[in-house]
């Protein structure tokens, strides 16, 4: 017989707070130092934020990379630099932020939605290529959770129809695909360095690229179109708004990025061993993990199986009461259907631009019937804890066995 559940009063699995998560220290403090000493906090004139491009860019073995306010600006430049026309569209996850969203509708573009996989939550290539029209401009790839998509169908796919792929990599730093780094695989990555993300610099972001024309357009399109190597009166090539970065932000990311390796080779240990721990529990699975990936868990997400005796609500909540904290289906619906002017096409005054630009597919609508497997998805998805870089071994294991004896429990 399995332990009484503290939900229905046996004793909590965990009774004490997990260590606390101090992701800055003295190594951005002195990189701040050196800024306020500079007295240089825009990035014309300073150092910190051309350094954080390039050591970023390093690591990835990039040639190109433009830093930015936040992550959804770093996708912002990325549709600055595959400027699709008005009206023409973006295929992407249904699954994801609004800042994955924004920079398509700012550009004009119009965002169109692929399912996701039922067990991966990624973008599901063959949905990706059914919802190819005549329209569309590129493909942008969200690696869900840290956890990489199915890279190789989507590049052949986007190869045959000549589209280039833009790679959101918010919640997947130094993810892998097969030995290649998320970011790397298409034409264009993105990363957000947001409070909570792997590395941080509070809210900054940072694109990548190994195409000269988009870096160029990247760097232009950051800094409102102007080309500052020129001499003679103003010239702005490109049209774009003032996505830079500061001095003291890039400071931080700096730091940050040194630091980078580490944290992901101690994040990822921990939640390899938390999929170990939970691999054979019954009712409950986690995200799957495509073989010769390797995942970077900015969350652990897992899946209530379809028959399982209990509910997500129902799992988070007996989760919870074992002293570890969980959420239940992430967003709770489709991106457009969590945003009300995107699902009425009312975003800009009373107009329905871009979706009644003359160059628009008519018909284009956001409703229940447009992605019904991704909400099946979000209503059994649970994320439990997720295991960072900060906790023990020990940690872990408690994680491991509230999941365990809740999933057990539940389903006496």
């Amino acid at each position: 017989m399995s332990e009484t559940l503290a939900i229905n009063g046996g004793q909590p699995v965990r009774t004490r707070p997990f260590p606390s998560e101090g992701k800055v220290g003295k190594e951005e403090l002195k990189e701040l130092v050196d800024v306020i000493d500079s007295g240089a906090m825009n990035r014309w004139g300073g150092t910190k934020v051309v350094a954080f491009e390039e050591e970023f860019a390093d690591i990835h073995g990039a040639e190109w990379s433009v830093a930015s306010t936040s992550g959804t600006a770093a996708i912002h430049v990325a549709m600055g630099m595959v400027n699709p026309a008005p009206g023409q569209e973006i295929i992407t996850g249904p699954i994801t932020d609004m800042g994955s969203i924004v920079p398509i509708l700012y550009q004009g573009a119009i965002p169109t939605f692929a399912e996701c996989d039922a067990e991966t939550f990624n973008m599901d290539p063959a949905d990706i290529e059914a919802k190819i029209t005549e329209k569309t401009a590129a493909i942008m790839a969200i690696h869900l959770f840290g956890n990489p998509c199915d890279m190789d169908p989507i590049m052949e796919i986007a190869r045959a129809h000549n589209l280039p792929v833009i790679e959101d990599c918010s919640q997947a730093h130094l993810s892998e695909y097969k030995g290649r780094l998320v970011g790397t695989i298409g034409d264009i990555g993105c990363f957000s360095l947001q409070q909570s993300k792997h590395i941080t610099c509070g809210d900054g972001g940072i694109t990548i690229t190994n195409d000269e024309e988009f870096g160029l357009r990247g760097k232009l399109f950051m800094d409102k179109g102007w080309h500052r190597a020129l001499y003679g009166p103003r010239k702005y090539e490109v049209f774009g708004p003032n996505y830079r970065m500061n001095e003291l932000s890039g400071a931080v990311a700096l730091a940050q990025t040194r630091k980078l390796r580490d944290i992901i080779a101690r994040r990822r240990a921990n939640g390899d061993l938390l999929r170990e721990l939970v691999a054979d529990v019954p009712n409950v699975r986690a995200q799957k993990l495509i073989e010769g990936c390797k995942h970077t868990y900015w969350q652990f997400g897992m899946r209530v199986e379809e028959g399982a005796p209990f509910t997500a609500d129902e799992f988070a909540e007996a989760l919870k009461a074992e002293g570890i904290s969980c959420g239940a289906h992430y967003i709770g619906r489709p991106i457009f259907l969590c945003h009300d002017a995107l699902r009425n096409q009312r975003l800009f005054g009373n107009s329905h631009h871009p979706f009644d630009h003359p160059n628009a597919r008519p018909g284009i609508k956001y409703d229940d019937d447009t992605t019904p497997r991704t909400q099946e998805v979000l209503d059994r998805l649970v994320q439990p804890h997720c295991p960072t870089q900060f906790m023990s071994e020990e940690d872990v294991r408690d994680i491991g066995a509230a999941i365990r004896k809740v999933a057990e429990g539940l389903g006496q």
